[in-house]
């Protein structure tokens, strides 16, 4: 039936009575109908469209299976020894790259009992603890207040082997120099 000439008041109504229900005017992609067509459509052509629909999801089954199917392809004896190998080698190679070993640097302030205390007989007995994944670095003395400095030292301790309590308690334990630790700067590296 068409909508008739759209200049005309009546072509305009039937296209504004069949919009009313519809957001768009249809037609199947990449199928051009006669002008006639579109628009409200008689009872025979109502049945000449449902099977043109139906033609076209026909069609539309025949494409490529986008998802897969249940069938699984066999794999070829070679092809299955290929695969083998190659997971084998990078087996292989994953297991020979050594484990990244977490570390931290740490900077601690080892504070004196008063100001009489030999500052350089506490460092020297803090840099003589010696531990597994343990390394000294540089140190420094720096004012705290009334005569009396504390030492400022650095280290490098790997994360799973030293911790800072090991530390404090390993450099608490020299009593007659030490009164106190404490972590004043703690980095992962």
């Amino acid at each position: 039936m068409g909508f008739g000439d759209l200049r005309s008041a009546t072509g305009l109504k039937v296209l504004n009575d069949f919009l009313s229900d519809k957001s768009y005017i249809e037609g199947l992609p990449g199928v051009k109908k006669p002008l006639g067509k579109y628009g409200p459509v008689d009872i025979d052509d109502t049945t000449t469209q449902g099977a043109a629909a139906a033609a076209a999801k026909d069609d539309d089954d025949d494409d490529i299976d986008l998802f897969g199917s249940d069938e699984e392809e066999e794999e070829s004896d070679a092809a299955k020894k290929l695969r083998e190998e190659r997971l084998a080698q990078y087996e292989s190679k994953k297991s020979k790259k050594p484990a990244l070993i977490a570390k931290s640097s740490i900077l601690l302030d080892v504070k004196p009992w008063d100001d009489e205390t030999d500052m350089a007989k506490l460092e020297e007995c803090v840099r003589s603890i010696q531990l597994d994944g343990l390394v000294w670095g540089g140190s420094k003395l720096v004012p705290v207040g009334y005569g009396i400095k504390k030492l400022q030292i650095q280290c490098v301790v790997e994360d799973d082997k030293v911790g800072t309590d090991l530390l404090e308690e390993k450099i608490t334990a020299f009593e007659d120099f030490v009164q106190s630790m404490d972590v004043a700067a703690f980095n992962k590296i």
